[in-house]
C-alpha cells in the first residue's frame, strides 16, 4: 500500500513550505540592519582592545580605553554620512554603481587618511575653546570624552534621519558645549563661533552658484549648440583639464600640505601644471571617443563619466586627510592628557589612533553608507553626468577659495549645496524656458499651479529637513555635551 500522500496533502504541504520560505526571507530582511550593527559594535571592541594592548589595562587608562570605543563610533558615523556628499552625486548620475562607489570611497578615504591624514591634530576644533581656561587634567579628559560622545550621537541620529550634516561643525559643537559646561561661557571663542554660523549660510550658497554656473555653461556652450558632439571636442577637454588642475589645487592644500607645507601660489602652479597636461591627454582621447556619436545629449553625457569617477576618488582621499580629525581629534587628546598628565592646543597622533579613525570610516560607509548616498545622489534632485560634474568642481573650487579667504567653511554643505544649486537652477531655466512666447502663435505657455507644483526638480521636504538640521547642528551637539559632560563629572566625583 502506497504511503504517498494524496494531492490534497501535497497542496497543504507546498502551501505550508512557501510560509516557511515567506518566513525566512522576513527575518533574513528584519535582521540585515542588525548584521550590519553588529559588524560596527565588533569593530568599537576591537578599538577598545587595541587601546588597551598599548595602554594597559590599570583602572587609571580605563578612560583612554573607553575614548577609543566611542572615537571607534564617531568614525563610523562619519563614513556613514560624510562619505555620501563625496560618492551621491556619481552614483546619482549612474556614473557609479554603489558597489563600485563604496569600494573606491573606502579605498580613497583610508588611503587619504593614513597617508595624508597629518601627525599633528588640533585637539580644540578650530580654536573653539582656550585649553588653559580649563586648568584640572581630569576636566579636560571629561571635556573631550563628553565632546566626542555628543557629536557621534548627533551624526548618528541625523543619518537616521536622513540628513548629511557637518561632521566639523558637530565635533565644534561638542567641543564649546563641554567647555561651557566645565568653565562658563567666557571659555569660548564667540568671534571664531561667529564665522562658523556665518559658513552656515556661505557654505551652501557659494558650493550652490559655483554648481549652477557651471551646468550653464555647458548648457550654452554644448547642449544647446546645433552641433553638440563639435562642441563637446572644444570644450570637454577644457573642462576636464579645469577639474584636473582644481583637484590638484584642492588636493595640495588638503592633502599634501599635511605632509609637506604648501602654499597657496604653490598650489595654484601645481593646479595649472597639471590641468594643461591633462588637457594635452584628454583632447585627442575625446575626439576619437566621440567619432561616430549620434547629435544627442546622452551622447555627451557618455564623455563626462569617467572624469566624474576621477572627481569622487579625488574628493573621498582629500575628505580622507582633512576629516579623519573629527573621529580622532579628541581621542588623540585624551591619550595625550592621560600619558603626559597635561595637555595642549596641538598634539601628536598615535599610529593606532590614526587606524581607528581610516577604518572607522570605511567600516561605517560600507555598513550604513548606501542610505545617504542614494539621498544625496537621487532624492535632492535627479542628477545626471554633466550635473554630477558641475557639483564635484563646485566642492573642489569653493573649498579653495575659502581657504585663500580664510572662511571656515564645511565640505558637507558646499556639496548638498551644489546639488541643491544645480536642481534650483533646472527650475529656474525650465520656468524662464516657459515663459517665452511660443513663435507659432506668438502667445505664452500657460500651465496649471497644479503642474507647476508637479514639476518642481528640487523636492521641498528633503530640502527644508537638510537646512534644519544644517541650522541646528552646533547648538544640538553643544547641548548634548554638556549634559554628558555634566553626568560624567557627577559620577566620577
Amino acid at each position: 500500500m502506497s504511503s504517498r500522500p494524496k494531492g490534497s496533502q501535497w497542496k497543504t504541504l507546498d502551501t505550508d513550505l512557501n510560509r516557511i520560505s515567506q518566513v525566512e526571507q522576513a527575518t533574513a530582511y528584519v535582521s540585515r540592519p542588525l548584521v550590519a550593527t553588529g559588524i560596527a559594535l565588533a569593530f568599537m571592541v576591537l578599538a577598545g582592545v587595541m587601546a588597551s594592548i598599548f595602554f594597559g589595562q590599570t583602572p587609571q587608562n580605563f578612560v583612554v580605553i573607553a575614548a577609543a570605543v566611542f572615537g571607534a563610533y564617531m568614525a563610523v558615523n562619519i563614513g556613514a554620512n560624510d562619505v555620501a556628499n563625496n560618492m551621491g552625486p556619481a552614483v546619482g548620475a549612474n556614473a557609479l554603481t554603489m558597489g563600485g562607489a563604496i569600494l573606491i570611497a573606502a579605498l580613497c578615504e583610508s588611503a587619504g587618511a593614513l597617508l595624508a591624514g597629518g601627525d599633528v591634530v588640533s585637539t580644540i576644533s578650530k580654536g573653539i575653546i582656550d585649553p588653559a581656561s580649563i586648568a584640572d587634567t581630569r576636566i579636560f579628559i571629561w571635556a573631550m570624552m563628553a565632546a566626542l560622545i555628543s557629536s557621534a550621537l548627533w551624526v548618528n541620529l541625523a543619518t537616521w534621519v536622513g540628513a548629511p550634516v557637518s561632521t566639523t561643525h558637530s565635533v565644534v559643537g561638542g567641543v564649546m558645549g563641554a567647555g561651557i559646561a566645565a568653565a562658563g561661557m567666557s571659555v569660548v571663542n564667540w568671534p571664531s563661533m561667529g564665522m562658523i554660523a556665518a559658513s552656515w549660510v556661505i557654505s551652501p550658497v557659494l558650493g550652490g552658484v559655483v554648481a549652477a554656473g557651471f551646468l550653464a555653461f555647458i548648457k550654452a556652450r554644448i547642449l544647446y549648440q546645433e552641433d553638440k558632439i563639435a562642441a563637446s571636442r572644444t570644450w570637454v577637454p577644457v573642462l576636464v583639464g579645469l577639474m584636473a588642475g582644481v583637484f590638484a589645487t584642492y588636493l595640495a592644500l588638503k592633502g599634501l600640505n599635511k605632509v609637506v607645507t604648501i602654499g597657496m601660489s604653490t598650489a595654484l602652479i601645481i593646479g595649472l601644471l597639471v590641468g594643461l597636461a591633462t588637457y594635452a591627454i584628454s583632447a585627442p582621447r575625446i575626439r576619437r571617443k566621440s567619432e561616430g556619436m549620434e547629435n544627442r545629449n546622452k551622447s555627451v553625457k557618455l564623455l563626462f563619466g569617467l572624469p566624474l569617477v576621477f572627481s569622487a576618488a579625488l574628493l573621498s582621499f582629500a575628505h580622507g586627510a582633512n576629516d579623519v580629525a573629527n573621529a580622532v581629534g579628541p581621542l588623540a587628546a585624551i591619550v595625550h592628557a592621560s600619558e603626559f598628565g597635561g595637555f595642549e592646543a596641538k598634539v601628536s597622533i598615535p599610529h593606532w589612533v590614526m587606524v581607528i579613525g581610516a577604518f572607522g570610516i570605511s567600516f561605517g560607509l560600507f555598513l550604513f553608507g548606501p542610505k545617504l548616498i542614494r539621498m544625496v545622489g537621487s532624492q535632492i534632485t535627479k542628477l545626471n553626468p554633466m550635473r554630477a560634474y558641475c557639483v564635484a568642481l563646485s566642492a573642489a573650487i569653493t573649498v579653495i577659495i575659502a581657504s585663500w579667504l580664510g572662511l571656515p567653511v564645511s565640505s558637507t554643505h558646499i556639496a548638498v549645496g551644489g546639488v541643491f544649486g544645480v536642481g534650483f537652477y533646472r527650475e529656474w531655466h525650465m520656468e524662464r524656458r516657459l515663459r517665452r512666447p511660443d513663435v507659432t502663435v506668438g502667445t505664452v505657455k500657460r500651465i496649471a499651479p497644479e503642474e507647476r507644483r508637479r514639476r518642481k526638480l528640487v523636492r521641498r521636504s528633503h530640502f527644508m529637513t537638510i537646512v534644519a538640521a544644517w541650522v541646528i547642528t552646533v547648538p544640538a551637539a553643544a547641548t548634548i555635551s554638556a549634559l554628558i559632560f555634566l553626568v560624567l563629572n557627577v559620577v566620577t566625583n
